[in-house]
C-alpha cells in the first residue's frame, strides 16, 4: 500500500466512523490497523527475501536500514494515533489521552533503544 493509498484508506475510515457512529469505531480501528499490520509484513518479509539473495533494498546500508525501520515504525505509530486518541479522548477524557500518548511515547521510545543485530560484511547466507 503506498502513501496515497493508505491515506485514502484512513480517509475512509474515518469518513465510515462519521457516518456509523461511534459504536462501530472499535471494529473500523481494528480493520484499519489490520490493513497496515498486513502492509508491514509483506514489506519486511520482502526486505527479508532481498537481503537473502544478497540484493540489497534501496537505502539498506547498516545504518541506513536501522534508520528506515525505525523511522518508518514512528511514521506508522504517528498514523496509528490518531484514531487512538480520537477514541481515548472521547471515552476517558484528559486521563484517557494522557494514558494513550504515554504507551505511543512508551512503544516509541523500546522500538528506539532495542538493539537492532549487525550483519558483518563477510557473512552471507548459505
Amino acid at each position: 500500500m503506498e502513501r496515497q493509498e493508505l491515506k485514502k484508506e484512513l480517509d475512509a475510515t474515518l469518513d465510515a466512523r462519521r457516518e456509523l457512529g461511534p459504536e462501530y469505531e472499535a471494529a473500523l480501528v481494528d480493520s484499519f490497523v489490520d490493513k497496515i499490520h498486513t502492509q508491514v509484513r509483506r514489506r519486511l518479509a520482502e526486505e527479508r527475501l532481498a537481503t537473502a539473495r544478497g540484493d540489497a533494498p534501496a537505502g539498506s546500508s547498516a545504518d541506513g536500514g536501522a534508520f528506515g525501520e525505525r523511522f518508518g515504525f514512528a511514521i506508522i505509530t504517528l498514523v496509528l494515533a490518531i484514531p487512538l486518541t480520537a477514541i481515548a479522548a472521547t471515552q476517558a477524557h484528559l486521563t484517557g489521552l494522557v494514558v494513550s500518548w504515554a504507551g505511543i511515547v512508551a512503544v516509541n521510545f523500546a522500538h528506539a533503544t532495542k538493539r537492532l543485530p549487525r550483519r558483518h560484511p563477510d557473512d552471507h547466507p548459505a
